[in-house]
């Protein structure tokens, strides 16, 4: 069982982050150096432990941005990618195949570079509903300031499924 490394991120004035819930980053949580689709990897771990709802293929917006009523996960099937991840204030992280970043509802991300070849796939957890707010609009902020909280922690860790971190991490108080 691999040990993410985690990250709590406060409300920052403009990006709220979660208040109770910790980042999850694996990082080299899957071995794609040898993979011919590393794209059908990641997504189909993440369909095997129930993070595979609303899946896409893209890469991650160059603008400070949350989701105030999922959850996310994003691994790097291919390139890599410099993301900044709690707002102005969070952690700069260099992310590369294989590395998975799970993000519970409210947590700012923002892509500062890339190389041109990144693809990341991106999912979510059956409970929620996807929104995009972004740390620019203050009104984004003072709603999901009452959201975030509401949002249901899933039953499974996108990489481990039933025994992973994020169960343990991620039980209420």
């Amino acid at each position: 069982m691999q040990t993410p490394i985690t990250y709590f991120f406060k409300d920052d004035g403009a990006v709220p982050n979660n208040p109770a819930l910790p980042m999850l980053v694996y990082k080299a949580a899957l071995d794609l150096s040898a993979a011919r689709d590393p794209e059908a990897e990641i997504e189909k771990l993440f369909d095997a432990n129930d993070w595979g709802h609303d899946r896409w293929r893209n890469g991650i917006f160059p603008y400070a941005h949350y989701h105030s009523m999922i959850h996310e996960v994003l691994g790097i099937a291919r390139g890599t990618a410099t993301v900044r991840f709690g707002g102005d204030n969070g952690e700069v992280l260099e992310l590369a195949p294989g590395d998975i970043a799970v993000l519970p509802a409210g947590t700012g991300h923002q892509r500062l570079a890339a190389s041109p070849d990144l693809v990341v796939i991106g999912g979510y957890p059956p409970s929620g509903t996807y929104n995009l707010c972004r740390g620019d609009r203050p009104a984004d902020r003072e709603a999901a300031l009452k959201t975030i909280p509401q949002v249901p922690a899933p039953g499974r860790d996108p990489v481990e499924g039933k025994d992973g971190a994020l169960v343990t991490l991620w039980r209420p108080a």
